[in-house]
């Protein structure tokens, strides 16, 4: 469990494919005195496990289906990544609830200064705008953000210049892909939801059909 607040930008240093999927060989100079082999590490958002410790860098391993669902597979050596380890009992909640289990892929379709700040429109699959709300959470890329404007086929986010300098965000451009996943409290709900329905129509079907009439 992660919450969405990005602790370094570490850097690619390698890349290695295997039979697995690929091998990443990340440097944190910052972090890596914390990070201890099988630890959860958020890469861009992505949940990975460390797997070795050498110097200043730690080595992670994506599977196929990682590299399928995520932009973990476009990765070039130099490449600038977001990294957050995962949350303590006693930290504190800064950002929202972040799995590190990416839903999708979104486009970067516009980037305009406003002031001193940026707004960043990306664009999202249709089947997950249900999970959206304006003023509600999203992690982008690992990042906990706010949806400050929503339409049916992207959101856009107000990023602040801490965030644009503490990120990788100062690097990406329009066109860029950014692993998504949205607020889980609201999957959450649409089960719940979804799950007491499946029953009533159930006890309404078995009382229907098995209804008795009496002479």
């Amino acid at each position: 469990m992660f919450t969405g607040l990005i602790q370094e930008v570490g850097t690619i240093e390698s890349i290695t494919t295997n039979a697995e999927g690929k091998e990443f060989v990340i440097r944190a100079p910052g972090l890596i005195k914390e990070i201890a082999i099988d630890d959860s590490v958020a890469t861009n958002g992505v949940c990975l496990t460390a797997t070795k410790i050498h110097g200043d860098t730690f080595r992670v391993q994506a599977i196929h289906v990682t590299l399928e669902k995520t932009s973990i597979g476009h990765l070039k050596t130099g490449d600038k990544v977001n990294l957050e380890l995962s949350l303590r009992p006693q930290d504190r909640l800064g950002g929202h609830f972040v799995q590190g289990h990416v839903n999708a892929l979104g486009k970067i379709k516009k980037i305009e200064k406003t002031g001193n700040n940026w707004e960043i429109e990306v664009s999202i699959p249709t089947e997950l705008r249900k999970y959206m709300i304006s003023e509600g959470s999203i992690a982008l890329d690992g990042i906990s953000l706010t949806i400050a404007r929503l339409t049916d086929s992207s959101l856009t986010v107000a990023i602040i210049p801490h965030t644009l300098e503490k990120t990788s965000l100062s690097a990406k451009k329009v066109g860029d892909v950014l692993n998504l996943e949205v607020d889980m409290i609201a999957k959450y709900i649409e089960n719940f939801l979804r799950f007491n329905k499946d029953k009533q129509n159930e006890e309404w079907a078995h009382n229907f059909f098995n209804v008795k009439y009496e002479d």
